[in-house]
């Protein structure tokens, strides 16, 4: 019986002491991030005329840092690095991070 007089509901989880979870629970969970490198702003017309070879100004200078996003949701900055010549392969050196309760807003406002 729940504290109303009813029957317990056996699927509902038990929170009860939930800041004592195991995080082992969430470790796999898949999380979508992505490395912003600018954004911009053109007309319909504009987009259209875009072909193979076109290129596309950013709001964004070289050195400026860059947003890391999970989720929608941005958790660093950093900036690009080349990490192999060869392969052409970069990777994001992070320089700020946010830290657990608190947020980061985003250096750059998203294309509408």
């Amino acid at each position: 019986m729940d504290e109303e007089g009813g029957e317990e509901d056996d699927r509902r989880p038990d929170f009860r002491g939930a800041d004592k979870m195991d995080l082992d629970l969430v470790l796999d969970v898949s999380v979508t991030m992505q490395v912003v490198l600018g954004s911009a702003r053109m007309s319909v017309s504009e987009l259209l005329k875009l072909n193979r070879g076109s290129i596309v100004k950013l709001d964004t200078k070289v050195g400026d840092p860059i947003d890391v996003v999970v989720n929608g949701r941005v958790i660093a900055r950093g900036e690009i690095v080349v990490l192999d010549q060869d392969d052409q392969q970069f990777g994001v050196t992070l320089t700020e991070v946010a830290t657990p309760g608190s947020k980061l807003t985003a250096k750059k406002a998203k294309a509408a």
